[in-house]
Order: C-alpha cells, then sequence, then structure tokens
C-alpha cells in the first residue's frame, strides 16, 4: 500500500478485524518492522527509527494504564523518561488534564476511574508529549454507547483545536464516518479506497465497500448500456437505469454487475419509472428510522427505510407495495 496522509489531518484506517490495521499503525509507530517501503514524517524518514525517536504519542486500546499509579504518574511518565525538569513536568501536565477535562483528578488510581475517564488520561499521556503524530488503536472499543459518542467528540474536538496529524483505527464504521477528513478501508491488507465519509458513502468503488461501509441493497445484472456516467442495467426486477461510479473498475455492455442501493433512496409507494413491485415482509423500528423488509417477486428481498416513523403509519406483514427506485440512487458495480 501507499498512503500519504496530510499535515494536522486526522486519517482513519477502517476494516474488519484481521484485515491489517492495527499492523499498519504499529508499523508507523515502529513496533513492527515492515519487510519493505519507507515510511516518512514530513521529510524525514523513520522507517529505521526506534518509537522513541520518532515522536510519536499511542492510546491504546486497553489504555494500557499503570494501576499502582495515580493520573499524575500515569500522564508524566513519559515526561520523567526524557528527564525533563519538575517545573515543565508540572506545566504539561495541568496543560493536558484540562485539554481532556481531568482537572483535579490528578491523584486518583486508574481503579478509581470510569472507562471514559480512562481513556482521557491515556489520551492526555500521548498528548502532552508534544508529538508530531498521534496514533490511536480502536481507543472507544471498551467504552459503552453513549459514552463512546461523548468521548468521540471530544476526540475530534481536541485534534482540530491543536492541528495534530492523528491515524485512528477502528472497525466502527459509524466512528469512522463521523471522525475522520479522510478513511482507508482495507481488507486483506489491501487499501480498498481512501476518500472522505461522504463519498465512501455515496460512492464507493466497489462491493466490498459499499457492503461494509452502511447498509446496501445488492441486486445483480447485467450491464446493457452506457452513456458517460449513467447506464442502464438488466436486473430479475426489470432494466433499472443506474449511475457508474467514476473511480470504480469500468463494467463493459455485456458484463455482469451488480447494483448497490441504500435503503434510505428507495421511496415507498412510488409510481416512478423503476417500479417494483413488492410485498412487506417485515419492518422494524430503529427510532429515527423505520426499516422494512419488502419481498419482490423474484425472490429478492429489498432493505427501506422510512425517516420520521412518527409521521408514517407502520405497515403490517403481506401488504402489497411499490416501490421507486431513482437512477441517481442506483450505483452500478463490478461483479466481485
Amino acid at each position: 500500500m501507499s498512503l500519504d496522509i496530510a499535515d494536522g489531518e486526522l486519517f482513519t484506517l477502517l476494516g474488519p478485524s484481521g484485515c491489517g490495521k492495527t499492523t499498519l499503525l504499529r508499523v508507523i509507530a515502529g513496533f513492527h518492522a515492515p519487510d519493505g517501503g519507507e515510511i516518512h514524517f514530513g521529510r524525514r524518514r523513520v522507517d529505521g527509527l526506534p518509537p522513541y525517536e520518532r515522536n510519536i504519542g499511542m492510546v491504546f486500546q486497553n489504555y494500557a494504564l499503570w494501576p499502582h499509579m495515580t493520573v499524575r504518574g500515569n500522564v508524566t511518565y513519559g515526561l520523567r523518561l526524557r528527564k525533563l525538569g519538575a517545573a515543565e513536568i508540572g506545566r504539561r501536565l495541568t496543560a493536558g488534564l484540562a485539554k481532556v477535562n481531568l482537572t483535579g483528578l490528578e491523584d486518583r488510581y486508574p481503579g478509581q476511574l470510569s472507562g471514559g475517564q480512562q481513556q482521557r488520561v491515556a489520551l492526555a499521556r500521548a498528548l502532552v508529549l508534544n508529538p508530531d503524530i498521534l496514533l490511536l488503536d480502536e481507543p472507544l472499543s471498551n467504552l459503552d454507547a453513549k459514552i463512546r459518542v461523548q468521548v468521540r467528540s471530544e476526540i475530534r474536538t481536541l485534534q482540530q483545536d491543536l492541528g495534530i496529524t492523528t491515524v485512528y483505527v477502528t472497525h466502527d464504521q459509524e466512528e469512522a464516518l463521523s471522525l475522520s477528513d479522510r478513511v482507508a478501508v482495507m481488507r486483506d491488507g489491501h487499501v480498498q479506497q481512501v476518500a472522505t465519509p461522504r463519498t465512501l458513502y455515496e460512492r464507493p468503488a466497489n462491493r466490498f465497500v459499499a457492503d461494509f461501509v452502511g447498509t446496501n441493497n445488492f441486486i445483480p445484472g447485467i450491464c446493457k448500456e452506457q452513456t458517460g456516467a449513467a447506464a442502464v442495467v438488466e436486473t430479475a426486477l426489470g432494466p433499472l437505469r443506474a449511475l457508474r461510479v467514476a473511480d470504480a473498475p469500468a463494467v463493459p455492455a455485456g458484463e455482469r454487475c451488480v447494483l448497490a442501493i441504500r435503503p434510505e433512496n428507495i421511496a415507498l409507494d412510488a409510481a416512478g419509472v423503476d417500479g417494483i413491485e413488492g410485498r412487506v415482509r417485515l419492518s422494524a423500528y430503529l427510532g429515527s428510522t423505520l426499516r422494512y423488509e419488502i419481498e419482490t417477486a423474484p425472490g429478492l428481498v429489498l432493505r427501506v427505510d422510512v425517516r420520521d416513523p412518527s409521521r408514517h403509519e407502520a405497515l403490517p406483514p403481506g401488504r402489497a407495495v411499490r416501490l421507486g427506485v431513482p437512477a441517481s440512487a442506483a450505483l452500478m458495480l463490478r461483479d466481485e
């Protein structure tokens, strides 16, 4: 792989377990030596340097706090190894705890803190070193859902305020989309696509990215014709209009392909040109969304989202419906 991460960017490595995210992060940190290639921080080549000479800050999934040390001891541990003066250590401690909203908790031990507070201690310990690059390895995975969202927001705000270049590892797509300037989606040690969160969601480069980022309906078909970015695909549901993703591999006419359609982009009870007849198989209330599973005549089941369920009366199983698929909603991708 070859990646170029901009100065001050929050860049996320996203992918399933075992795809190589943490391995790559540890190569950047210097914990693993690459078999080949080069790593540069700015103009400085660092792949031959040990971790302590790279000036990185690392935040681990399990916090990696010393249980017998107070917050003060944990945060200043790296500073003491660098043999900084007591006054400088005190100044950095005060500033670091203020940044992560832990002022006043200097004398507590990790066992006396919540999971969110322990993660903030780990973050403060990394930041007080004034690192060139901040590396975070699934830092929120051990937190419950509500605290995870809160700490996620705090990390993003802090990163933007400090302008520090950050590489963030996660398998959580929502985390990646909400935090990142850009995301690299990985699979089996290879980068599938590097793009902004919006581009990843709206214009995935292949079926893997379309399936991993968000929810998609996949309809197999044959590409009948293409005109510029537009295409007509013959499917079991009839001919459907679609868009070709510019950065995705081309699909020649007559070749197999797959259409990716987001549930929120399918209109329920629509009378559009690409109307699809079906019946409600299941409905699930998700709070802000009501998700239907619609079984179509050829046996394909499509997921359809209705926003703001309070304005929509749920349809019972067996109810006949008609679905509309706008041409801009369907993306034609190579069949993998």
